[in-house]
């Protein structure tokens, strides 16, 4: 059980902690369907990124949805995901040189994406985990 009552309003348990405010849930909701969908990078990289931060952000909920999963990899997805695990061993105090590497095979529109993707994935994750989300 959430550590608050849910709410009736949303989908999903996370939307229902969420839907005490409906113009915030409904607002987070569309950021997420926004750097969720297909962009400068594939919703496929973009779930393996989500799957690898969720092993580190502390959320049971989202942690339930799978592990990273390495047969799916491509070159960027690896990339993608290495930074993902950067970012969390360093809290987001990323050197350069990690971005030089990233220069490597990355866009600077990709760059951006990837890294609002993780900003706002590792916000959703904290807050399941603050909230006591369970799967």
């Amino acid at each position: 059980m959430a550590r608050i009552k849910e709410s009736e309003r949303g989908a999903t348990p996370f939307q229902h902690l969420l839907g005490h405010n409906q113009e915030v849930m409904n607002r987070w909701n569309d950021l997420g369907t926004t750097l969720g969908d297909e962009g400068r990078l594939s919703s496929r990289l973009k779930e393996q990124v989500r799957r690898t931060l969720a092993q580190g952000n502390g959320c049971e909920y989202c942690k339930a949805k799978g592990k990273p999963e390495p047969h799916l990899f491509d070159e960027k997805t690896s990339i993608a995901v290495g930074f993902a695990d950067v970012f969390l061993k360093l809290k987001g105090d990323i050197p350069d040189s990690i971005f030089k590497v990233l220069k490597e095979t990355f866009s600077d529109e990709e760059i951006s994406e990837l890294c609002a993707f993780i900003a706002f994935t590792t916000a959703s994750q904290y807050f399941g985990a603050m909230m006591g989300l369970k799967a």
